[in-house]
């Protein structure tokens, strides 16, 4: 620490510090040459979007701090604005020049409750280094990505932790249970850090659904300590993570000092961002944000900067969301980022909002989730999701939960190759509570039949406290089943499609088209079905089920069990006849058929 009078002496050169941060051009600050006590300059917004000054006294160099052969410079900070605020959430990034060139960025903190504004600063060398990869603006989902993990990012060194400096998060337009569940999807990551703010008018989709162009008056106006945000969801829901710009150039800048996840190359829309106010707190000081225009793209999230492309708009997966009930119909589209650690949590938390935020919802609400997952080269996947209101928690949570588990289930296969075109969600709001129970099943006809003739089936079914009704479903025997004894599978749709795919052996993980194959084969949860098990082997293969094999292909696809998407099952299940059940059906009835040459049903 310096004397009181190199403090006096900071206050005396306070008037010599230009308007504004040198530019990024105007060269780079050799850390062989930083030592303790020079004197140094930082920029960053604390109100509005221009970039104010902060002394800043150099303390030393630790060595490897951030890693083998990483550096960190650590610092003290001068001023009025930051000795009361502290170091701030939002603040990382912020640039530091010795004279005009640039030393580095103001990256870390120590602990939560540091009396003094010390900092680190990552040097600008390390960053540089992501300025200098390539370019990849075609980058998209289809391509195999590895997303980044969710590591601690604090470093240790000589008994002091140094943490990252936070990336305010922004959650725009979510309601307070939508951000719990975010917080707890997110809990380690360092995005579930959540702070004030507000989303931008320029971020919603036009008439067409498009969002707008590039803005070039908001491009010119990014200069060093300029805020700016990533966002991850953007449209009538809007998710954004905020920091500092470090150097930036006619094509692209560098920002935060630090990762945000560490995710490598990625797609996030890049904007302005307005600071409301800077909040100060012992526990959490941070930036309160409004984003701004759309200026390009951030392509790499790496561990000394993220890297953003001017003029470049990003790749994101269009989500298109309806939502009916009794009233007006409730409309949300937005567009969420393709990165495998966050976009299945994106998509959860927005449909898990649009829900709560429908006037018709209540404790007896029940949800029915329909739409298709759009994939590049393939038909649409179909959706289709029963969440029933009850006593075993939130039909919101659940419908939101099995949706999201059926889009992650494609999205996440590492043999999918085709990029994720849209989602299209339509829900319908149903004020009642919409489980059916399957009470009994019985046949009634004729006591006499043999192959081809029809029989009556009828099941005794009770919606939630309402009368139980009685449905009728004429089914045809085939016109070859042999004379004996065969069972009916009176049942719901989850009974059924477990007869028909049996539990694998193999413990392979499932191919992108078995998971489509079975997207497909789905049978929806609102029909009753009646099923014949006839004595016939039956196979599963890719997600397609066979029915009634001949022995001799059995056989050979028995090899295949262990090393294939096969299953084998010496019964087969073939539907015969439905019916509407009138909600979410639950239960299963299995009767005997007697087929004689001679006639004779029991």
């Amino acid at each position: 620490m310096l004397t009181i009078f190199l403090t006096e002496s900071l206050a005396g050169q306070s008037a010599a510090v230009p308007a504004g941060p040198p530019p990024s051009g105007g060269g780079f600050f050799p850390l062989s040459q930083v030592h303790r006590g020079q004197m140094a300059t930082a920029w960053t917004v604390f109100t509005g979007t221009n970039p104010e000054p902060m002394q800043v006294e150099i303390l030393g160099v630790l060595r490897g701090a951030r890693g083998p052969g990483q550096d960190m410079i650590l610092a003290q900070l001068h001023g009025a604005k930051p000795e009361y605020t502290g170091v701030v959430a939002g603040m990382s990034g912020s640039p530091v020049y010795i004279g005009n060139k640039l030393l580095g960025s103001l990256s870390y903190r120590i602990g939560q409750f540091a009396k003094d504004p010390i900092a680190g600063i990552t040097p600008i060398a390390q960053m540089l280094e992501v300025k200098d990869m390539p370019v990849n603006t075609q980058w998209a989902s289809g391509s195999p990505h590895v997303a980044g993990t969710q590591t601690d990012n604090s470093l240790s060194s000589d008994g002091m932790t140094f943490q990252p400096m936070e990336t305010p998060l922004v959650m725009s337009g979510f309601r307070p249970a939508a951000i719990r569940l975010w917080q707890k999807e997110m809990a380690g990551t360092g995005l579930d850090i959540i702070a004030a703010g507000g989303g931008s008018g320029s971020s919603k989709p036009d008439a067409s659904g498009s969002f707008d162009a590039i803005s070039p008056s908001a491009v010119r106006s990014i200069v060093p300590g300029s805020a700016v945000s990533a966002q991850l969801v953007r449209g009538d829901l809007e998710v954004s993570a905020t920091c500092t710009v470090t150097y930036v150039d006619p094509e692209q800048l560098l920002a935060c000092g630090h990762p945000i996840l560490q995710a490598g190359t990625v797609s996030l829309p890049m904007t302005t961002a307005e600071v409301v106010e800077t909040l100060a707190s012992p526990l959490n000081a941070f930036k309160i944000i409004n984003t701004g225009d759309p200026i390009g793209t951030f392509t790499e999230d790496r561990d000394s900067a993220i890297r953003g492309v001017l003029g470049v708009k990003p790749h994101m997966i269009p989500v298109h969301i309806t939502v009916h009930g009794e009233g007006a119909d409730r409309k949300l589209n937005i567009e969420v980022v393709d990165l495998p650690s966050l976009t299945p949590q994106a998509v959860l938390v927005s449909l898990y909002d649009a829900l709560l935020e429908n006037n018709q919802s209540s404790l007896e609400t029940s949800y029915h989730v329909t739409g298709s997952v759009n994939i590049e080269g393939y038909p649409p996947s179909p959706l289709d999701l029963w969440a029933p209101a009850g006593d075993q928690g939130s039909a919101q949570l659940s419908a939101a939960m099995q949706t999201d588990q059926s889009f992650a289930l494609l999205y996440a296969n590492g043999a999918r190759q085709g990029a994720i075109k849209a989602v299209e969600l339509d829900v319908d709001s149903i004020p009642r509570r919409a489980q059916v129970e399957l009470e009994t099943a019985r046949i009634d006809s004729s006591n006499i039949v043999h192959a081809g003739d029809t029989v009556l089936v009828e099941a005794t079914v009770r919606p939630w406290q309402q009368p139980a009704r009685n449905i009728r479903i004429p089914i045809n025997l085939p016109p070859g089943i042999q004379p004996g004894t065969v069972r009916l599978l009176v049942s719901d749709a989850g009974t059924l499609d477990h007869a028909l795919n049996q539990p694998r052996i193999s413990n392979r993980t499932v191919d992108f088209e078995t998971a489509l194959a079975q997207a497909q084969s789905r049978h929806p949860a609102d029909r009753i079905f009646v099923s014949l098990l006839l004595p016939d082997a039956q196979a599963g293969v890719n997600g397609q089920t066979l029915s009634t094999l001949p022995l001799s292909v059995a056989n050979a696809l028995e090899p295949l069990r262990t090393a294939k998407d096969v299953t084998l099952n010496g019964e087969s299940a073939v539907v015969a006849g439905q019916a509407p059940a009138g909600g979410m059906l639950s239960g299963f009835q299995i009767l005997n058929l007697h087929i004689e040459p001679g006639g004779g049903l029991d």
